[in-house]
């Protein structure tokens, strides 16, 4: 990964390029967006995010991914949604950027993809005879969390079918942003353990790379919100990984999702890390109340699972880093401005799934 970083008027932009051949040029890169002005109006901010993306994608290629990390969504949605103007998969998460600003946001581009939409909640990437299907901004009007994450999960599924994908074989990577996690976590993880029996994802077949974490949106009747991607074309290889040296098995505490996916396609390898955490081997959560301890032993699991999958975090293309306490922002922050300091990230408030864990962190890999 070529790392790149520039800054203009109020807006930092870093960028993760990875490249193929001799000739260097890049195919594939990751952008996240941030601001530096932490008083100007969310109206401003906006324009200057919405410029910047834009100029991202004349400048790298077709997007496949764009998510948008949002202060106070209930009031900031629909003025996003009026000016936005992006047709490919969008994501928008009430997840507050913890450097005081009221918005920040992450543009995956792709060189010679093309781009085509199949629902308002579904578009197709198509590069090099593979298929992406990308799932995006899912919401439902079922009752509770386990409802919602039912009927989003089949939501997915039936969309998937109608392109000849299932979700058991396909799909390699999901996003479940809860609202009040610390009370509708549960929920979720029934839903998803109902649905997964159906499809025949269990301890003995495998489950799917996912981050489960607090965000909000626009309504406050919804309680989940998913996003996913499936591939589906010829030579398509997956990995899971495991890092048993550092982690156990999410089945082992009641939840079913992979610690990570490895898909391999003809020319490069996408490395998708599930949200990570400060644990061990046995389940446990290790250094509770240590900000610090927890942080290092996150990124040691991490680092772990990227060597499982046959790179490191010079190949890594973009981190999220989730935060339950925006009073250990500085700290945090300070931790991965001297490990990672080229490498695109940005941090966000969003407690994780049990309240022990102070910090957690994804990341996407590709080489």
């Amino acid at each position: 990964m070529v790392y790149s970083t520039y800054s203009d008027s109020g807006i930092l932009v870093r960028t993760g390029r990875w490249t193929a051949g001799s000739d260097g040029c890049f195919l594939e890169s990751f952008s996240i967006l941030t601001l530096t002005d932490t008083v100007m109006p969310f109206r401003n901010q906006l324009d200057l995010i919405l410029a910047h993306a834009h100029k991202v994608v004349d400048a790298e290629g077709t997007p496949v991914l764009v998510r948008f990390f949002l202060s106070d969504p209930a009031n900031q949605t629909a003025v996003l949604c009026e000016r936005m103007g992006l047709d490919c998969p969008v994501s928008i998460i009430g997840q507050a950027p913890l450097n005081g600003t009221k918005i920040a946001a992450m543009v995956w581009c792709r060189k010679e993809a093309k781009l085509s939409r199949i629902s308002d909640r579904m578009h197709r990437i198509s590069e090099r005879g593979i298929d992406e299907y990308w799932y995006t901004n899912g919401l439902s009007d079922s009752e509770g969390s386990y409802g919602q994450t039912v009927s989003l999960l089949d939501e997915l599924s039936s969309g998937l079918e109608s392109q000849g994908l299932t979700l058991e074989t396909n799909c390699m990577r999901t996003w479940l942003f809860v609202q009040n996690i610390d009370v509708n976590y549960k929920g979720v993880v029934d839903g998803r353990n109902a649905v997964f029996d159906r499809h025949g994802l269990t301890p003995d077949t495998h489950f799917i790379a996912s981050t489960g974490i607090e965000g909000r949106t626009a309504s406050h009747n919804n309680k989940v919100m998913l996003d996913a991607v499936a591939v589906s074309g010829p030579g398509v290889l997956v990995k899971y990984l495991h890092g048993e040296s550092h982690l156990n098995r999410t089945s082992q505490y009641g939840v079913r999702f992979e610690r990570g996916t490895v898909v391999e396609y003809p020319d490069r390898r996408h490395v998708y890390i599930s949200g990570t955490a400060s644990i061990d081997n046995k389940g446990k959560i290790l250094y509770e109340g240590d900000i610090v301890r927890q942080t290092e032993r996150m990124i040691e699991n991490v680092e772990v699972l990227l060597a499982e999958g046959g790179c490191g975090f010079s190949q890594v293309g973009s981190m999220i880093v989730y935060l339950r306490d925006i009073a250990d922002y500085a700290v945090v922050n300070k931790i991965f401005d001297t490990r990672f300091p080229d490498c695109p990230r940005v941090m966000v408030q969003a407690p994780v799934c049990r309240p022990g864990w102070l910090v957690e962190m994804e990341c996407i890999a590709v080489y």
